[in-house]
């Protein structure tokens, strides 16, 4: 027996178009918000602006973690540079620094531009940012 009931569905249908969550509809029908997520997706609903997007602020700061825990013990924090000219991503060579500045979906988003180390894909400032060295774990448990 599946546990997605033609009443299931039908409810699911009909709540999406009433544009509740999809956590309540979870909850209404007794599954998950997941769950909702992909049938309605499988039902190809018609799709929601993101709830995240819409309450966004212009003037909260970004922060990016790139999906790992910040470990504050072992962060260095440098001195901003002065602002440089925006440079696009299609004018970078391969000497270039490839820093992202800003968000990629916001205007004026650019990447740093400066000349990067040998090998390296940043300058020595973003270099310093992005390569920090750890500290040794003690062992004593």
């Amino acid at each position: 027996m599946t546990t997605w009931t033609p009443e299931r569905i039908a409810t699911v249908t009909r709540l999406w178009n009433e544009g509740l969550t999809t956590a309540e509809i979870g909850r209404a029908i007794g599954m998950s918000k997941n769950a909702v997520v992909g049938k309605a997706h499988r039902l190809q609903l018609p799709p929601r602006p993101s709830p995240i997007r819409q309450g966004k602020s212009a003037s909260a700061p970004k922060r990016v973690t790139n999906g790992r825990k910040p470990h504050s013990a072992s962060i260095t924090v440098l001195p901003q540079a002065q602002p440089r000219a925006p440079v696009p991503s299609l004018t970078l060579g391969s000497a270039s620094c490839k820093w992202p500045i800003g968000h990629p979906d916001e205007p004026g988003f650019h990447f740093c531009g400066e000349r990067a180390l040998l090998g390296k894909p940043y300058c020595l400032e973003h270099y310093r940012r992005a390569y920090v060295i750890a500290k040794p774990r003690s062992d004593a448990a």
